[in-house]
């Protein structure tokens, strides 16, 4: 299984809020989003701090899904 964080992308988009908006209200760099935006791991603390700055729950901001052997569908 991988991780997906589309419902955050979803999500920001719905609060009309830019990723560099997200990264000032819920202190996280600018390196840990770029790990968002590639599906990578990121430690549960930047999570905590980006479910705190949304209210909202972790299950709300990502999802496993399926892993594809095509890596051309996880761009």
């Amino acid at each position: 299984m991988a991780i997906s964080y589309k419902k955050l992308w979803k999500m920001l988009i719905d609060k009309d809020m830019k990723k560099k908006d997200l990264c000032v209200a819920a202190g996280i760099s600018h390196a840990s989003m770029a790990k968002l935006g590639k599906n990578e791991n990121v430690t549960t603390d930047v999570l905590v701090k980006i479910c705190n700055a949304l209210q909202c729950d972790i299950g709300d901001i990502m999802e496993m899904v399926p892993e594809t052997t095509d890596r051309k569908d996880a761009e």
